[in-house]
């Protein structure tokens, strides 16, 4: 491999993401997190709701501001950037959003709604954007005729689809697919992820995957992090964080993956965290984790750890480690 497709092509560095609530009270949803994704890579992002893995992908995307911390595209730090620069990454980046149902114009048609990306850029003539709504409802497994229909029409897959087609009609080069799959019945989900891996080794797309669902986050993603209230405490080759996960509360989400056999599934050991949830409003200093971890220390209530590397490539947040 050459030190070009080693290259970050996303770098995420000490990104926070502070919202004030009441006069004196600030909501850290995105505290301090750094990670790196490489051209082609998909990198899953996982965590409990409320972890700040959503907040996370839409700063990156520029939906919100940063309250600090750099977001830097194939160099570029976005932030910085206005006018037109800005107006030419929204062309490279896209966002497909969780909820199929509300992310879609009720008063627009499909057509409409896949090329209203490419009448906003320019894209085309008239008849080459129609060319490519056809194009698109093909590639995501939808028929032409669907173009001329509006989202009450179409089921919660067919909406994602949809949405996807959607992300795809400027041809980006980055996608923040952002809990993609959440809102949908278990049997489509694996539809979806499969067509988004598809679509990534056909056009050469890179992907920030966003999710909850540990056994699909798996199976799409080259790397993943682990968020939990702000922070990121792992991060690490799929295969191998989920076959020795070394940050406590890693370990407790490995432990709910549920298991197709159930004798193994009866076997396996469940990890029950107890204690208390600390708000991420205001938090105190140490690790986040500490009031719910078991092998907790002094140490952990007073220093947040930092994210280090155990191992080659696996990093992991944590005193005990």
């Amino acid at each position: 491999m050459s030190n070009e497709d080693n290259k970050a092509y996303i770098e995420v560095k000490n990104l926070k993401k502070y919202f004030k609530v009441g006069r004196h009270a600030t909501l850290k949803a995105v505290d301090d997190v750094s990670f790196t994704i490489k051209k082609g890579e998909t990198l899953g992002l996982v965590g409990e709701s409320g972890c700040g893995k959503t907040t996370c992908g839409r700063t990156i995307m520029g939906l919100y501001e940063a309250t600090s911390g750099q977001v830097l595209y194939d160099g570029v730090d976005l932030h910085s950037i206005k006018g037109e620069e800005r107006r030419k990454f929204a062309r490279k980046a896209q966002i497909i959003f969780q909820d199929p149902y509300a992310s879609l114009d009720p008063r627009m048609t499909v057509g409409n709604i896949i090329s209203e990306g490419m009448d906003i850029h320019n894209i085309g003539t008239k008849e080459e954007r129609q060319k490519k709504v056809y194009e698109l409802l093909e590639m995501v497994g939808l028929n032409r005729e669907h173009a001329s229909r509006f989202p009450h029409e179409f089921s919660g897959g067919q909406r994602q689809r949809i949405g996807i087609a959607r992300a795809l009609a400027i041809d980006p080069e980055f996608i923040v697919c952002d809990e993609p799959i959440s809102a949908l019945d278990v049997s489509i989900q694996a539809q979806v992820v499969n067509l988004l891996i598809k679509l990534q080794r056909e056009l050469g797309l890179t992907y920030l995957f966003i999710a909850h669902d540990l056994s699909m986050v798996k199976h799409i993603s080259d790397r993943v992090g682990v968020m939990y209230l702000g922070h990121l405490v792992e991060l690490a080759p799929s295969e191998e964080l989920y076959a020795n996960p070394l940050h406590p509360y890693t370990k407790a989400l490995m432990s709910a993956i549920p298991l197709p056999d159930p004798n193994v599934s009866k076997a396996k050991k469940r990890i029950i965290l107890e204690g208390d949830v600390p708000s991420p409003i205001n938090p105190k200093p140490g690790c986040r984790f500490a009031s719910r971890c078991k092998y907790a220390k002094k140490e952990c209530s007073e220093v947040n750890p930092e994210l280090k590397e155990v191992k080659p490539g696996h990093f992991a947040a944590c005193h005990l480690l």
